[in-house]
């Protein structure tokens, strides 16, 4: 669960594991932010995949959409808000469990306080595995070059190569405006 993740991510290690053929990622060119500082990450492509939750008793099935990746994770996939939206869900991270409505009431997944420490260990190891391989000094000094001007206002925006001023109302006499970007993609 991941409630600060605006995707759902699948790792293509699982992806075999669960003997999937990956003939069945569609390519997708949008990449996403957030895993590594200041970095873009470009994933596989994306594949929908039907989720089901809970027991055949009482139990939820929806489709959802997932961007696949090729580099290694410490979980097998991460359930964002996406998920979340689709299922109805509410998470709570205190009690670690995930309620959604069913049919036949209410769905509760769960897990123990002991698997959870498992899991944050092992991400522990993942993340001293990273530090000791050098990579984060390269992204320190990537970052620094790329350091906004201390002098600048932090509440100001510098328009970039690209952009263009649009009125916000056209039919307005307040004349307020906004930079656009004429670069961006339509994914």
């Amino acid at each position: 669960m991941d409630g600060g993740s605006g995707l759902n991510i699948l790792y293509a290690k699982t992806l075999g594991a669960m003997g999937i053929d990956r003939a069945r990622i569609r390519p997708t060119k949008a990449p996403f932010h957030g895993i590594v500082p200041r970095k873009k990450a470009m994933p596989l492509g994306q594949i929908d995949l039907p989720i089901t939750f809970e027991s055949p008793s009482n139990y939820r099935t929806e489709t959802l959409a997932f961007k696949v990746v090729g580099f290694h994770g410490t979980y097998h996939a991460i359930l964002g808000r996406p998920c979340y939206a689709k299922f109805m869900a509410v998470p709570n991270y205190t009690y670690l469990k995930l309620k959604m409505p069913s049919p036949s009431g209410v769905i509760v997944v769960g897990t123990s306080f002991q698997r959870a420490y498992e899991c944050e260990v092992e991400c522990c190891d993942h993340t001293a595995m990273i530090v000791a391989s050098g990579e984060p000094a390269d992204i320190k000094k990537e970052v620094t070059e790329e350091a906004p001007d201390p002098k600048k206002s932090t509440g100001s925006f510098e328009p970039v190569e690209g952009s263009k001023k649009v009125m916000i109302d056209p039919g307005s006499t307040k004349g307020k405006m906004v930079c656009i970007g004429t670069t961006l993609s339509f994914e």
